[in-house]
């Protein structure tokens, strides 16, 4: 299946995943991204059915409240447990550890129609736990060709990165990451799916990434001193 970037400011990416009944899209970007998301959906001639995202930060759901205003009935998936986040309830779980929750949580009014739990499917896609960046972030992988959609589990901005370590080179990720031990536990059980390409919300899609998300855990242990 080809792989529908839609990027603002070379930076913030959403996808288009092409179903039967019309396209998934992954995530919303920034604030102010609605036409252009819109503009690579009339590319592709074929209607939103459903929004899917991996978590609730600012940059991955800004645009989701003027995309819901503007197709009106289209389904609105996220985590169980992001999904209070999107509706700007910061507690914490109490076997959750209690590291703070880092980046902007702008929430909408938007409310969910579906909360995703571990191994739900979205069409063709799987859904993945990956906690750590946000307790609840999911990933999204495609059973048909193994692409695998990872939010900010990784990014591939500056070089394939996780979350659990700042990459110098664009440490937004890692900065905003909640608790990055788990993060670490997270970019190993995606690295286990042994994906085919990863599409992250931050960076260009990379072919055959294994190798490249190999290094990046090995450097995040380095400095997390885990085995």
């Amino acid at each position: 299946m080809p792989v529908h970037r839609v990027t603002r400011f070379g930076f913030v990416n959403a996808y288009l995943v092409e179903e039967e009944d019309g396209l998934t899209l992954i995530d919303t970007a920034v604030p102010h991204s609605q036409k252009v998301i819109l503009a690579a959906v009339a590319a592709l001639a074929r209607p939103i059915a459903r929004i899917a995202l991996t978590h609730a930060h600012a940059d991955h759901i800004g645009s989701l409240d003027a995309l819901k205003d503007a197709l009106g009935e289209v389904e609105v998936l996220i985590s169980s447990r992001d999904a209070r986040l999107l509706r700007k309830d910061r507690t914490l779980d109490l076997d959750e550890p209690r590291d703070k929750l880092r980046g902007m949580y702008s929430g909408a009014r938007t409310v969910p129609t579906r909360l995703l739990e571990a191994g739900d499917r979205i069409g063709a896609l799987e859904v993945v736990p990956a906690p750590g960046h946000t307790p609840g972030h999911v990933a999204l992988l495609d059973t048909r060709d193994r692409t695998l959609y990872c939010g900010d589990a990784f990014s591939t901005l500056g070089g394939v990165a996780t979350s659990a370590k700042v990459n110098l080179r664009f440490p937004l990720p890692a900065l905003a990451t909640w608790h990055r031990p788990t993060a670490l536990r997270s970019a190993q059980t995606l690295r286990a799916l042994d994906p085919a390409r990863l599409a992250p919300g931050h960076g260009k899609v990379v072919e055959a990434p294994g190798a490249a998300m190999d290094a990046a855990i090995t450097a995040a242990r380095a400095v997390s001193g885990a085995g």
